[in-house]
């Protein structure tokens, strides 16, 4: 299926591996040229050059609203505009309601949250000008039901799911879809961490019997970008094999 994006302009936000990179990936494949960050050069030029299309990595940390508003002026200034962005970040550290210190929160919204505003911020006003746009955030469904020992992350993601609802109403009119895709237990670098390494108890625990394939993640990624995605907008979509249990 060609989804219409050729010769469009992308940023991809923490696309040194994992979610991010299968994104920027999939995008890639589909004829989209494609900036990306990370934090080590050695590993974003790498995936750089996995990627392909003449993908190009910058060492930006999005961890503020300033870095990811950072990292969108590099990318439009390197591809001459953006067409997409897909926002996206590491996640907060692990923990819970005793365990984690008041102070941890700042820190954590920053990450989850103010990131993606940065980025919207920087990015989306320009996509109104130009009447096409695509901005899809890598959140968690956490925000539809939370995870346990993961406090801060289902407190922040939560937030900047009623922020990209709030601006997908506000810029619909002008061409631009606001969304976000928030995966479920996938084979990522964090999960092993965050469960270590052992992903079998996990896989038992999903109705589809597996945890995700990031690459197949990436494609739902590119998906809502797609020219066909035009009329898809404020929409959180749960890829998670079923865990969520929720009607709604």
């Amino acid at each position: 299926m060609d989804l219409g994006l050729s010769g469009r302009r992308a940023a991809v936000a923490a696309a040194s591996g994992g979610l991010g990179f299968e994104s920027a990936r999939a995008l890639a494949a589909e004829g989209v040229l494609v900036a990306i960050c990370g934090r080590d050069r050695a590993r974003i030029d790498d995936a750089a050059a996995r990627v392909g299309n003449g993908c190009v990595a910058f060492v930006q940390d999005v961890s503020d609203a300033a870095g990811g508003a950072a990292f969108v002026a590099a990318a439009t200034e390197a591809l001459g505009g953006l067409d997409i962005v897909v926002a996206n970040a590491g996640g907060p550290a692990a923990g819970t309601f005793d365990s984690t210190p008041v102070d941890a929160y700042d820190a954590a919204l920053d990450l989850s949250l103010m990131s993606v505003v940065g980025m919207a911020k920087a990015a989306i006003p320009a996509m109104r000008a130009g009447r096409w746009g695509r901005f899809v955030a890598i959140t968690s469904v956490s925000v539809r039901q939370p995870i346990p020992n993961l406090i801060l992350s289902n407190t922040a993601r939560a937030g900047v799911t009623g922020f990209l609802k709030t601006v997908a109403r506000e810029v619909a009119v002008d061409g631009v879809t606001v969304n976000s895709a928030q995966p479920g237990m996938h084979a990522t670098d964090r999960l092993s961490n965050l469960y270590g390494g052992d992903l079998s108890a996990l896989a038992a625990g999903i109705p589809a019997g597996r945890v995700g394939d990031p690459a197949d993640f990436g494609a739902v990624v590119a998906f809502l970008c797609s020219a066909q995605a035009g009329f898809v907008t404020g929409l959180q979509l749960h890829v998670d094999g079923g865990s969520y249990a929720g009607l709604l």
